[in-house]
């Protein structure tokens, strides 16, 4: 992430969560809802630590005097988290966090010095785009709820957001692991530089790139390979909705991943979806 601190006086996300008719959302055995307070924040984080570090094997370096467990860092401040909760209790307890979303918005972003994926990346030709852009990141869901409703879900209420706030872009990485090696990305970022890459003035540049990418970081004459590589479902998802990338992936060393900077504008997003989205939003 980046080392700079310009602001340390932003609002708590937690205290600024859309309004109580903007917050939540049920849907068939799962409620949809926004961080509202720092109790709601831990569960996500809680959440965070099982799927990066237990499952993952992540590397975390959380800001000092962090309570063991979670999945923290600096910009968790800044952001407003999305949560997927399992539904209420026969008691009436609301059910544990099984899925989170954390969205930077643009005044967010410039109180907390830049995107997390400015550290990842040169993000200088999205300058123009940025007062309209949020960032999205640390998105995951527990293993036994990863359901194409789920993630659907999620979706829908982050199309409401954009609305909401007025916004046109949404930008971010979509992770494949390297634990096995770094073939998988590089075959994936080999298929989707012919297919789905971002016109040449959004282009950008990893400042850690993944060993191996930068000699396929120029599209060739060869035809793109048949067939999508094997691939994250939620690269999956974000492709169909009609997200591009934007340049060969960066290495990230603590999460062990290739990272592949995406964009997605809702002007670009596939009909079908925008109809789904929006109309719904």
């Amino acid at each position: 992430m980046p080392d700079c601190d310009t602001a340390t006086t932003a609002t708590p996300a937690v205290m600024r969560a859309p309004s109580a008719t903007a917050r939540r959302a049920h849907a068939p055995g799962f409620a949809i809802e926004w961080a509202n307070s720092e109790a709601d924040l831990r569960e996500a984080q809680r959440l965070r630590f099982r799927v990066f570090a237990q499952e993952m094997g992540a590397h975390l370096a959380p800001p000092p005097g962090t309570p063991p467990g979670l999945d923290a860092d600096r910009f968790d401040p800044y952001c407003d988290h999305l949560l997927v909760r399992a539904a209420a209790r026969v008691d009436g307890e609301r059910g544990p966090v099984v899925g989170t979303y954390r969205v930077l918005p643009p005044a967010q972003a410039r109180a907390a010095g830049g995107f997390y994926s400015d550290a990842e990346f040169d993000l200088a030709p999205l300058a123009a785009l940025r007062p309209r852009a949020l960032e999205l990141g640390r998105s995951c869901v527990d293993a036994r709820w990863r359901s194409g409703g789920v993630i659907m879900g999620m979706w829908t209420a982050l199309a409401g957001y954009m609305v909401r706030h007025r916004l046109e872009t949404m930008v971010g990485c979509a992770s494949i692991s390297v634990a096995p090696g770094t073939l998988p990305a590089l075959a994936l970022w080999e298929h989707l530089r012919h297919t789905h890459l971002a016109p040449p003035h959004w282009r950008v540049q990893p400042r850690h790139g993944l060993p191996g990418a930068a000699a396929l970081d120029t599209p060739s004459a060869t035809p793109a390979p048949r067939g999508l590589p094997e691939a994250p479902p939620l690269v999956k998802g974000y492709l169909r909705c009609g997200a591009r990338v934007l340049g060969p992936p960066a290495l990230d060393a603590a999460f062990n991943t290739a990272d592949l900077p995406m964009m997605l504008r809702l002007a670009d997003m596939a009909p079908r979806y925008r109809r789904h989205f929006l109309a719904t939003a």
